[in-house]
């Protein structure tokens, strides 16, 4: 009913109206308390979705969630919940953290709003007490135990999804999404080290249990691409864009909960437009995408990637705005992550015009190149300096945390000078056979999933024409 029935029946008869609260239909329930605060949860969750909650809505979801997590942290829970309700209790939570900051911050609230608000109290949605809640159930879960035994071999918790006979699954699976939680937090506050550290005791590199929810799958590959990209390592940020990039596209053949797709979609917009921005920051990276990635990537963007590789900065500019996380605080979080990240697009724009001229030769001089670009050779040996640091990236080298990497270089073209020559090196990257049989071997593995799980097509005998 969580996946199918409550979104359908919202849609027809809630379209948009508020639920019923839960203190009306209690006496339906006979008062189940925890059945009540399950319920609120969703009853939040759909008013936010069709209306803007006002402070004192706000600080009702709020204290429904105080109450939720203190029963699971404090009480004794002995249900089931699937895990796709638990993973999006936790989505929401931060959700409505980051759009209670966005409210607070705002300046076309009323008077009468502004008052509303001073008066709901400092804790409610409060950073500190958000991320609280969210370390208490990673701590009273002992998830990071449970996937340390995982890793060694000990335990099958993806496997089994984080169900069990013997016990509830909801804490320890709680526990689980709120590490992802934690990392998205850290993201919407700028501390891009921070979000990559929160989710070492993750295997971000095997199937798990968030990829088995595809909300947390894409979301997670979304702020972990996005922290790679501030980072400035590129080649990680694409690893995790193309893969959730094709496990959309699988998606959107086979979903059971349509109404859950737009937003998935919205993600897959952005992450193309974040692979835009790095194919013109370090050109040559096509290696690393899937083909039809590569290609959808330049249907979308061709013309704006050659417009930022000529320098044309407000593209970048645009592609930022568009794609990046909605930062917690006033407008003025957004402006310092975007100053943050035009000054690492500065520090590349030696790039394209260098990049274009060592293109036509394998060896120049360098007094001839320095005419050619209309610059001081002193000027050409800082940009060619500049041109091979800006291309050394630190990458993930397979270590246990995603923070964990050896600096490798992602340019498509390398010069060094010898003497008064320089020589260009073209980093030729394509893929191995290894690789394209690894590719098409996965691709076959999904369209196996794919075809078990599909429903076998009933011909009837009145349908059949002779």
């Amino acid at each position: 009913m969580y996946e199918r029935s409550f979104a359908a029946i919202g849609e027809r008869f809630f379209a948009k109206t508020a639920w019923p609260r839960a203190s009306a239909i209690a006496e339906y329930v006979d008062g189940d308390k925890v059945f009540c605060l399950l319920y609120g949860e969703m009853y939040y969750r759909h008013l936010y979705m069709t209306s803007t909650p006002n402070a004192e809505q706000r600080k009702g979801s709020w204290e429904n969630y105080c109450a939720l997590f203190g029963v699971i942290l404090h009480g004794d829970v002995n249900m089931q919940l699937p895990n796709v309700w638990l993973y999006e209790m936790i989505d929401e939570f931060v959700y409505q953290f980051q759009s209670f900051a966005q409210y607070k911050a705002s300046q076309k609230r009323t008077a009468e709003e502004k008052s509303a608000l001073d008066s709901i109290g400092a804790q409610v949605w409060d950073q500190t007490s958000v991320m609280n809640f969210l370390k208490a159930l990673v701590d009273k879960s002992d998830i990071k135990r449970t996937l340390e035994r995982e890793r060694a071999g000990e335990t099958t918790f993806a496997e089994n999804e984080g169900y069990s006979l013997e016990s509830s699954n909801v804490l320890r699976t709680l526990g689980y999404f709120a590490l992802i939680g934690i990392s998205r937090v850290h993201v919407l506050i700028g501390d891009y080290e921070g979000a990559l550290a929160s989710l070492d005791a993750i295997d971000l590199d095997k199937p798990g249990m968030f990829t088995k929810v595809s909300g947390a799958y894409v979301a997670t590959s979304y702020h972990v691409g996005f922290s790679y990209l501030m980072c400035k390592r590129y080649t990680d940020a694409i690893r995790h864009f193309n893969e959730s990039l094709q496990f959309i596209d699988r998606l959107k053949n086979g979903t059971t909960r349509p109404h859950a797709l737009p937003l998935l979609i919205k993600k897959q917009e952005q992450m193309y437009a974040l692979l835009a921005i790095i194919s013109a920051l370090v050109p040559g990276q096509q290696h690393l995408l899937d083909d039809t990635v590569a290609l959808i990537l330049h249907q979308k963007y061709s013309d704006k990637v050659s417009r930022m590789m000529n320098g044309e900065v407000n593209i970048y500019d645009e592609l930022f705005s568009y794609a990046c996380p909605k930062f917690i605080g006033s407008q003025e979080a957004y402006k310092t992550q975007l100053k943050a990240f035009l000054e690492v697009v500065a520090a590349h724009a030696v790039i394209p015009k260098l990049r274009s001229q060592l293109k036509m030769y394998a060896t120049i001089k360098v007094a001839k190149l320095a005419a050619l670009m209309e610059v001081s050779e002193s000027d050409l040996l800082a940009s060619l300096t500049a041109f091979n640091q800006v291309n050394v990236v630190k990458q993930w080298n397979g270590g246990a945390s995603a923070l964990d990497g050896d600096d490798v270089y992602c340019g498509d073209l390398r010069a060094t000078v010898e003497g008064n020559i320089i020589k260009v090196e073209e980093m030729k990257k394509r893929k191995s056979a290894k690789t394209f049989f690894e590719e098409t071997n996965k691709k076959l593995g999904f369209l196996l999933e794919d075809l078990a799980s599909a429903k076998p097509l009933i011909v009837k005998p009145s349908a059949i024409v002779s």
